[in-house]
């Protein structure tokens, strides 16, 4: 008697599905990747090819514009508040970068170790972070204002009260420290993972060798998470340069007195808003903005590729 046989069909029919999947599978990633690339190019690439048009026109809000070449570019080299703007932006990278290099990493081998009620710290050294940056300026501004709570203990200690925010430089200062304390659970996080991956074997062989804690930071913990110190510059440089929030608050929409605390973001919105709106203009100093933090980027990448060299 012979043995039952299985049919599975043809090989063609066999080869058929398999084919059919085969046809659909490259345009299936796309499908995919569809919702993503949808909003990138709504919010990010329009808008980024809008303002490099507009930069070329005398664009207003309710004015479409004509082609006027370079003619806002020409203004800005004439134009007291651009430079103004260009000073306060610059002096907040050269304040802020190198304090939130540095003090998130010491804030992160601070709270690495595991000891009781740490992650209670780790916490609170986030929560700025998380909040936001609105309330934090508001907080910052009654802290600070000449009725607050700074002043009004420096009055107690016989002591005159501080103009930090009626004082030009000083107001810079105070939103650099609002900056700097915001920033620091950010980037103590990211430090955080860096220094989980540098082996305790080098701080052991370093210590036998009786190398102390500073020596240690130094020859160890420095050149372990110099990639990470280049991460942080190079991110803490482009915010700082497109400061706006802290400063806003703090000094007013005026920019401070006369308008001497305006930054570059500040101009962009002062002169780009409204029904009189100069969009053109304001595009232009956007286009500067841009190049400036691509160079500021490249100069930070730069600076680390020669040190390993």
């Amino acid at each position: 008697m012979a043995s039952p046989t299985l049919t599975t069909g043809t090989p063609d029919a066999r080869k058929g599905p398999a084919r059919r999947v085969r046809r659909q599978l490259p345009a299936s990633p796309w499908l995919f990747a569809a919702p993503g690339l949808l909003i990138t190019g709504a919010f990010i690439l329009y808008p980024f090819v809008s303002t490099l048009v507009n930069s070329f026109t005398d664009r207003r809000t309710l004015v479409p514009g004509e082609f006027v070449g370079l003619a806002n570019f020409r203004e800005l080299l004439h134009d007291d508040m651009f430079w103004i703007g260009l000073r306060n932006s610059s002096l907040y990278v050269l304040g802020v970068v190198p304090a939130l290099v540095l003090l998130p990493l010491l804030l992160a081998l601070l709270v690495q170790k595991n000891i009781p009620g740490i992650t209670f710290f780790r916490s609170a050294f986030y929560t700025p972070v998380v909040a936001s940056i609105v309330v934090v300026g508001l907080i910052w501004v009654w802290l600070l204002d000449e009725r607050g709570l700074v002043n009004s203990v420096l009055e107690t200690l016989g002591a005159s009260p501080v103009g930090f925010l009626s004082d030009q430089w000083l107001i810079l200062l105070s939103a650099m420290g609002v900056t700097v304390w915001k920033g620091l659970g950010y980037y103590m996080i990211i430090y955080l993972a860096a220094l989980a991956n540098v082996p305790r074997e080098l701080h052991e062989a370093a210590a036998v060798d009786g190398a102390g804690a500073v020596r240690r930071f130094l020859t160890v913990t420095v050149p372990a998470v110099r990639s990470t110190m280049v991460l942080v510059a190079a991110l803490s440089s482009v915010a700082a340069f497109k400061v706006f929030s802290e400063v806003y608050l703090m000094a007013g929409p005026s920019g401070g007195p006369a308008g001497e605390d305006t930054t570059l973001v500040m101009l962009v919105q002062r002169t780009g808003t409204g029904l009189t709106g100069r969009v053109g203009y304001a595009s232009a100093i956007s286009v500067v903005v841009f190049v400036v933090t691509v160079v500021l980027m490249l100069l930070v990448l730069r600076a680390d590729r020669k040190e390993e060299s």
